[in-house]
């Protein structure tokens, strides 16, 4: 990245100050399905944590795995979302991981690693703070899936050479999370995600809108039970 370090610099600034910032998605981040013997998830991390580009997290994740969940269980699931927009992974073990870590789960699914990629965090750097989240997280739950970084040369918002260059960096994390998760037995790391569909995106071109958080919920159960960790 160092040769184009200024325009990448100039990119990055621009796409800052023009690329709208939407909200969290609506309180209240806890809800449940009927059912019997309740499966407690938790879905931790960042923005897409947050449900940016949902009107409620109803729409995003947590509610969508939960209702996925609940129809290949036939259970119910109680489920709690914790993260914050711009989250990293260092910031997921300073603010977040002692009170997750302090209760028991059934699945968590983590979505972290786009800011370290947009930070230009270092690979080993990256891959030590993933080793302490999934140390902890096993420590509390039995199953831990894991989302793949996002596919930055599909978002036609970011301009090139910002875009090549930062899923380079980003194949880059993902290749050192994975080395990571292939370490324990109880996390599952889902695969570099299909080709977005028409109206994944929110109105920001960045975050997914509730369709968009739906058919990625769809993509992560569906993988999680072909392999055989549901």
């Amino acid at each position: 990245m160092l040769p184009a370090a200024p325009v990448l610099v100039a990119q990055g600034r621009r796409l800052r100050r023009d690329t709208p910032r939407l909200p969290d998605a609506a309180q209240p981040w806890q809800g449940s399905l009927d059912g019997p013997d309740p499966l407690r998830l938790l879905v931790l991390g960042d923005s897409t944590a947050a449900g940016v580009g949902a009107a409620t997290q109803d729409d995003a994740l947590p509610g969508n795995l939960a209702r996925l969940l609940a129809e290949r269980t036939g259970r119910g699931v109680q489920w709690t979302a914790a993260g914050r927009n711009g989250a990293t992974t260092r910031d997921i073990v300073t603010d977040y991981l002692d009170t997750v870590a302090a209760q028991r789960w059934d699945v968590v699914f983590l979505t972290v690693g786009a800011n370290d990629a947009l930070g230009l965090r270092r690979r080993a750097s990256f891959a030590r703070d993933i080793r302490v989240i999934l140390n902890a997280l096993t420590a509390v739950s039995p199953l831990v899936l894991m989302s793949s970084l996002p596919a930055f040369f599909r978002f036609e918002l970011l301009p090139n050479p910002l875009r090549f260059n930062l899923y380079l960096h980003s194949r880059s994390l993902e290749d050192a999370a994975r080395s990571v998760v292939a370490t324990f037995d109880t996390v599952h790391m889902s695969p570099p995600p299909p080709p977005y569909t028409d109206g994944f995106f929110a109105t920001d071109l960045f975050h997914p809108s509730a369709l968009g958080y739906r058919d990625w919920a769809d993509f992560v159960i569906a993988d999680a039970a072909a392999n055989g960790v549901l």
